[in-house]
């Protein structure tokens, strides 16, 4: 009796490991980390990788950027409050040649929420085309701890962020210049506002360490749930085990 008790837990158990193996990641998950891959918008060129770590109010990010305007500043950003996703580069927009404006893709990537500027410069929405103090250069790397609010921090941390590296030479002279105006300020030329690059932030597959990224061992290359798959195999194991027990009984 007691072996076939424990057949049946084992089996159980197997049957629980299932979904585990199937369940969907978050950045809880990672222990509040995402990680972005930053694609050209607007023909620009630009790439990056953007990583993220969320600790409670605090969002921790990084910004590494390549294939932008040198000797330029690009106003960089998390959006929130759109589908949380990128436009296509090929998308039509309003500006030079119908080059894509912020404002056009605002229903996708949603509006400014954190200014990502240099310390000490200020952070909010408000701080979004505070130009002195966002980073400049054809390359860069950009790191700072910010303070967000709590719906902020929740949202960034359930994948709902989208990072945005604005500024874009439609026409190659070299610098923000042009007849069209900014749709975020008459003041400024399109080009300077326009997107460059934009990336989803998701959850991590690996951690983000201080100085690097981590690589990870292959056996869990691809694998986005490493854990809740061990987990599933092990509880597979058991619950075969238990059943091949209960049938060798039977049979004796």
């Amino acid at each position: 009796m007691r072996k076939t008790r424990l057949a049946a837990i084992a089996a159980s158990v197997a049957l629980v490991g299932l979904p585990l193996a199937a369940g969907p990641a978050s950045a809880d998950d990672h222990g509040g980390e995402l990680t972005a891959e930053l694609s050209q918008l607007n023909d620009s060129g630009a790439s990056g990788t953007a990583w993220a770590k969320v600790d409670g109010t605090n969002v921790e990010i990084s910004l590494e950027t390549k294939g932008l305007l040198d000797g330029a500043p690009h106003a960089q950003h998390i959006h929130l409050g759109g589908q949380g996703v990128c436009p296509a580069n090929d998308q039509e927009g309003s500006g030079f040649e119908g080059a894509l404006q912020t404002s056009d893709a605002a229903d996708q990537y949603g509006a400014v929420a954190v200014s990502l500027t240099k310390e000490p410069g200020k952070t909010g929405a408000d701080a979004a085309l505070d130009v002195p103090n966002f980073p400049a250069g054809a390359s860069y790397t950009y790191s700072r701890t910010i303070e967000v609010s709590e719906e902020m921090a929740k949202q960034i941390a359930n994948g709902e962020g989208v990072v945005v590296v604005h500024g874009v030479d439609h026409d190659g002279s070299g610098k923000y210049d042009g007849d069209t105006k900014s749709d975020l300020d008459p003041e400024l030329p399109s080009e300077a506002t326009d997107p460059a690059a934009c990336g989803e932030l998701n959850a991590a597959q690996m951690s983000m360490p201080h100085g690097g990224v981590e690589t990870g061992g292959a056996d869990t290359s691809g694998i986005e749930y490493p854990v809740a798959l061990t987990f599933g195999a092990l509880a597979l194991g058991l619950g075969g085990i238990g059943l091949f027990a209960a049938r060798r009984r039977a049979t004796n």
